[in-house]
């Protein structure tokens, strides 16, 4: 009996220290992903993600950019144009895509993700 309790502990503690490393490595990953998003972003989509109506779209509080994942990977490394509509408003512009490696991307989509984003339960609970 002490045993299983002694393995129910250390089970309990493994996912509570593996919850805080990975809250730890979320914030890490956040200010890089600021860094990159200074260095790439923030001209067209302001430092606040709010884009120019018409012109940049948004990041904040984007439907666009959380209702597809593989669609904002690929943007980021290989670009955006043409119409697309965002938060219902349409743009029709061209992106460059950036020659970032696979951790710059998660850092900069976690940066925005985490910033200002929606929350992709939110948009699911706003359909």
């Amino acid at each position: 009996m002490k045993q299983l309790q002694a393995i129910q502990f250390l089970v309990v503690l493994a996912f509570t220290l593996f919850s805080f490393r990975q809250n730890s490595d979320l914030k890490a990953s956040r200010v890089r992903g600021k860094e990159i998003f200074i260095g790439n972003c923030i001209t067209c989509h302001m430092q606040n993600g709010e884009g120019i109506e018409g012109v940049y779209p948004p990041l904040a509080k984007s439907d666009y950019l959380m209702a597809d994942k593989i669609r904002r990977i690929k943007q980021v490394l290989e670009g955006a144009s043409g119409p697309m509509v965002v938060n219902g408003i349409q743009y029709n512009g061209f992106m460059t895509g950036f020659g970032l490696n696979n951790k710059e991307v998660s850092d900069l989509l976690n940066y925005i993700r985490n910033s200002w984003a929606i929350t992709e339960k939110s948009l699911h609970q706003k359909k």
